[in-house]
């Protein structure tokens, strides 16, 4: 990263009532002095942090005027990026914000990377690393729940956890290596009990971290749920129900979806990805046939199953059929048209489909819905019953997690085998570098480039 200053606009792409160019570095000032003309004279060089001043953009090569606007001005270290910052307020259209930042470029700023502001809070010691990734998924939230999630880790949630464990295992590596260092001092020798004490402690913190992590992932990136099920069992009513809306078409005729199709809609707080499929039969009609080999695929990315029967018709081959394509994945049972039919009930349904959840419903009543969110969010959550828990939501994180955790299980069979204390450091040094990438402790420079090049422009 570079220490020029940098521009962009700073808002979404399209008309809105304001849109803002942002500037920062050392010549941010000064640079807005060269396209700003504040009402009442004042130069922004000459103006406190934290003020708001009104005028208009001009182009600094020709003076002309381009759009009224606001000029906010921050200065460093009490900014996003902890250097000089102003952002210019105008008019949200793409014309004047273009002209806008075109003149700013004019006046020496460079066009900013993907997030290289966000980069630049993260250099200069504002945030670490997880708080900077957390700042991608404020913007992409699309639940309350995964904003709740990413707002506790931009305010620093994670990180303290990480810190508090790679404090603890700083702390054993130090005694360690103090110990095997200056062998002649009178330093207290770790014994392997209490080490190995000190090791089950922190690999049991960072096992729950990793156990969190499926809730986090689901929280951030949505739980992918496929609905299966025989022709006209009523699964697009089923993703019309839980979407809201009439998504899907809803017909008599076995056999109408023949593509799959995908929502996203918050259940309790979890973003959903719904997928509406076609009916698994045999067919010669090469449309809906291809439509089947869709749904199969599918399957294989699916996280959470819901397998559709009907009770008005009963259990039938092509039920046992799809079924047995259901091995192994998360699933739960629902017995549809309760309100016209018996011919399959729930007590039946679970003794067909052993060990799993069963809830009855009628979606076209509308009753057994609130059992299944309550069946759906039960099983992101794993009875933990809130987020709090899923502080883990970016696969990196998990990675990493997962490598400390291969590290301190090694270190600790290790200890039992009775290794050399030189062999223990150097295993929970690898568990500390691990853990120090999340934070951005120990992280090189490409790693750095590709997450914030997963930023849009601007932030």
């Amino acid at each position: 990263m570079r220490d020029d200053t940098i521009a962009a606009i700073a808002t979404p792409v399209g008309v809105g009532g304001i849109g803002i160019v942002r500037i920062s570095g050392a010549e941010a000032i000064p640079i807005g002095d060269r396209v700003f003309r504040a009402r009442r004279g004042q130069k922004l060089s000459q103006a406190k942090g934290y003020t708001v001043h009104y005028g208009e953009v001009v182009h600094p090569e020709t003076g002309a005027s381009i759009d009224e606007a606001l000029a906010l001005v921050m200065r460093a270290p009490a900014s996003y990026t902890r250097e000089d910052v102003v952002e210019l307020q105008c008019h949200g259209g793409p014309l004047p914000l273009r002209l806008t930042l075109e003149a700013v470029l004019a006046a020496g700023a460079r066009l900013a990377e993907p997030g290289e502001f966000t980069a630049r809070a993260f250099l200069n010691g504002r945030i670490d690393l997880a708080q900077a990734e957390a700042v991608a998924d404020v913007i992409r939230a699309r639940t309350e729940a995964s904003l709740r999630l990413a707002e506790m880790q931009l305010k620093g949630g994670l990180s303290e956890k990480i810190r508090a464990l790679r404090g603890a295992l700083l702390e054993v590596v130090a005694q360690l290596e103090v110990g095997i260092d200056f062998p002649e001092d009178d330093i207290p020798e770790l014994r392997p009990p209490e080490l190995a004490a000190r090791l089950e402690e922190i690999l049991l913190g960072v096992e729950k971290l990793i156990a969190g992590g499926r809730q986090g992932r689901v929280l951030r990136e949505g739980l992918p749920t496929v609905i299966v099920g025989k022709p006209n069992v009523g699964k697009s009513s089923l993703l019309n129900a839980l979407v809201g809306t009439r998504r899907a078409l809803v017909t008599d005729v076995p056999g109408t979806t023949r593509d799959v199709i995908e929502e996203v809609v918050s259940i309790r707080g979890i973003p959903v990805r719904l997928l509406d499929t076609a009916g698994i039969r045999e067919t010669s009609d090469l449309v809906e046939r291809l439509g089947v080999e869709a749904t199969k695929e599918r399957l294989k990315e699916a996280e959470l199953v819901l397998f559709l029967l009907d009770a008005e018709r009963g259990w039938e081959k092509e039920d046992a059929e799809i079924l047995s394509l259901l091995s192994g994945c998360a699933m739960l049972v629902l017995v549809n048209k309760l309100d016209v039919g018996r011919q399959l009930t729930v007590k039946e349904a679970e003794r067909l489909c052993p060990g799993r959840k069963v809830i009855g419903l009628s979606v076209k009543e509308g009753w057994g819905i609130e059992a299944l969110e309550e069946a759906i969010a039960e099983m992101v959550y794993g009875g933990l019953g809130t987020e709090e828990y899923a502080s883990v939501s970016n696969i990196r994180h998990l990675q990493a997690l997962e490598a400390a955790r291969e590290s301190l299980k090694g270190t600790l069979e290790a200890l039992k085998e009775g290794f050399t204390l030189d062999v223990i450091s150097t295993s929970l040094r690898s568990a500390l570098n691990e853990l120090g990438k999340i934070t951005g402790e120990a992280v090189d420079e490409e790693v750095l480039e590709h997450i914030f090049r997963e930023f849009c422009v601007g932030k």
